[in-house]
């Protein structure tokens, strides 16, 4: 029976696939955003200089900010955490074998990971919920009508953030299996086996 005769060995291979695609739109969802930092300076520095310059003021470009701060975080949380960007306390897992790693890796995100997020779903709906209900604005006179949709992040970010857990669990479990190209390059190449 040859590789792709072998049944076991194609849903491996999906496996490895839907990974790939998790970590390809979790991939463009980062690069798309970062670029709200550059946005953020620029609209920051736009604020100063009416503020100071011109005596003008904004209440929705200053508020501006704040959401593309919020999308920025909200968004490129799971992003950040595909890249393995996250602090982490590395006292024993930088010694453990890759396999061993992978085990904490695979039990941290079924463990810890899918249940912070499942709990974050579960006591922000009903707080998303009733802001888009009353299609909660901006306090401030003049600011920016659609707390509704910042507040919509709260549920986002948790749903990003178990699909990229998604595809680090199917990896790890995938690389426990034997698949050894299931773990990116460098963290194979990192000189534990």
């Amino acid at each position: 029976m040859t590789g792709r005769d072998d049944p076991q060995a194609s849903r491996r291979a999906r496996l490895l696939t839907l990974a790939d695609g998790i970590d390809a739109v979790m991939r463009g969802i980062g690069e798309w955003i970062a670029w709200l930092a550059l946005a953020m300076v620029l609209v920051t520095f736009a604020v100063v200089l009416l503020r100071y310059a011109f005596d003008l003021g904004s209440i929705s470009l200053q508020e501006s900010v704040t959401y593309m701060h919020a999308v920025l975080f909200m968004l490129g949380i799971a992003y950040t955490l595909g890249r393995n960007g996250h602090v982490r306390v590395d006292i024993f897992y930088e010694r453990l074998s890759r396999r061993g790693r992978a085990w904490v890796d695979l039990i941290g995100t079924l463990v810890l990971l899918f249940p912070v997020c499942v709990l974050i779903l579960w006591l922000g709906w009903d707080y998303v919920a009733e802001s888009w209900r009353v299609q909660e604005a901006s306090r401030e006179a003049g600011g920016i009508p659609a707390v509704y949709l910042l507040k919509t992040l709260i549920l986002i970010m948790p749903v990003l953030l178990m699909a990229q857990g998604l595809a680090q669990a199917l990896r790890n479990g995938l690389f426990l299996a034997g698949v050894e190209e299931a773990l990116p390059g460098s963290e194979a190449d990192s000189g534990h086996a």
